[in-house]
């Protein structure tokens, strides 16, 4: 991956910071619904278990809170990779069950903007690791 200039760290954290909040807010959104009829429909619709519905709305609403806030890099790794697995499965799911239309292209929208983020929040990271040896190497000669 290149290491981005510092002109362009700007606009990357501008685009990491718009993609990230799009997938938090539709996560911590859909999350708040987790008890409304339409949710409980959906999940009817797609045969699956009442249970499963809370479980999945407690992740998003977990999930959505970690992408935005700062935590140690595995974590959120580990928060991207839940992402996509589940926009994955949802995906697969409404194709089963309808076939793929608009509800399956839907979860494949929001999965393009956790790549995006993904791939800004490396470049975001790589930008501040040159920073910081930069910075060790000027301190090192002064």
């Amino acid at each position: 991956m290149k290491n981005p200039s510092a002109k362009n760290i700007k606009t990357i954290k501008i685009i990491y910071w718009i993609s990230t909040l799009l997938v938090a807010l539709f996560e911590l959104i859909g999350a708040l619904y987790m008890n409304s009829e339409a949710a409980i429909e959906g999940m009817h619709h797609l045969m699956l278990p009442d249970w499963f519905r809370w479980e999945v709305s407690i992740g998003h609403l977990i999930g959505g809170i970690l992408l935005i806030v700062p935590i140690p890099k595995r974590i959120k790794e580990w928060v991207y990779v839940a992402f996509a697995i589940d926009f994955i499965s949802a995906c697969i799911a409404y194709s089963a069950i309808d076939g793929f239309g608009a509800n399956a292209i839907s979860p494949l929208i929001i999965l393009a903007l956790l790549i995006i983020s993904y791939i800004c929040y490396h470049k975001i990271i790589a930008g501040n690791s040159i920073k910081m040896n930069s910075d060790n190497l000027v301190k090192s000669f002064s």
